[in-house]
């Protein structure tokens, strides 16, 4: 596979949500952020070219930052945007303060200790339709891993229950170190995909993991981590590992 490069560009909230609006992205009256940016950075850049991507933002802040991987590096995608993109494109987006840094396969090594910040949608599909509580799921449906869980007898916490589905996902790519991992955030959000709008588990895990095959997990990175990776969740962002004192520390 061709290197990776980690491409970072400046956000204007305000003019996205202008933009998805004008777009008719919202509904109801409500704008998925990854579903706009997911149509945004594919008419910037090329079909999934910044993909998984993920936006950060400040407490506060008018602006953020979208985090990608890329084949490409920032001035070629920088190049591509200046060539193709519409100006109200470019009033969401800032061009000139574009940034990347490599992501070369080459960097990666066998029991090499990495630590990762990772927004996800843990959701599984049903395999047969259940009835809980007054509400119908059809088979098939897209429904809350821990929900699932719990629907079928299990008893395992929402924490635990998210790094099992992290760490089955993970596969031979990496493994999850458990004593240095944590759930930092849940919520319950809305994606709009279509003319659907449903409500789901947002989470974000901060931890540590250590790579089993240096190739499958350039690849993991390039692909990123469960379903909705080409809305903003999946994006497995390397941070400097954590050790089991800073867990200690937060307990």
């Amino acid at each position: 596979m061709s290197d990776l490069h980690l491409v970072g560009i400046p956000v204007d909230l305000r003019q996205l949500h202008h933009w998805g609006a004008r777009r008719s992205l919202s509904c109801k009256g409500y704008l998925d952020e990854g579903l706009a940016l997911h149509h945004l950075l594919g008419e910037c850049f090329g079909r999934a070219e910044l993909q998984p991507f993920r936006m950060m933002v400040s407490r506060g802040q008018r602006c953020g930052k979208v985090f990608g991987y890329a084949a490409r590096d920032g001035a070629t995608l920088d190049q591509t945007a200046r060539t193709v993109a519409t100006p109200d494109l470019l009033e969401v987006i800032d061009l000139d303060r574009i940034q990347s840094a490599p992501r070369p396969e080459s960097a990666w090594r066998e029991s090499q200790r990495l630590g990762f910040d990772l927004r996800i949608r843990p959701v599984v599909r049903l395999v047969r339709a259940i009835e809980h509580e007054g509400k119908y799921f059809r088979q098939g449906a897209e429904v809350d891993a821990w929900l699932s869980h719990v629907l079928a007898g299990g008893k395992a916490d929402r924490e635990t229950l998210y790094l099992d589905w992290l760490e089955a996902r993970l596969g031979g790519a990496a493994t999850l170190d458990r004593q240095t991992s944590r759930m930092a955030m849940f919520r319950r959000s809305k994606v709009v995909r279509g003319s659907r709008m449903t409500e789901g588990p947002e989470v974000v895990i901060h931890g540590t993991l250590s790579v089993r095959d240096p190739r499958e997990f350039a690849k993991k990175l390039a692909q990123g981590v469960g379903r909705h990776r080409t809305y903003g969740y999946g994006m497995i962002l390397l941070r400097p590992p954590q050790g089991h004192a800073e867990r200690k520390a937060r307990a």
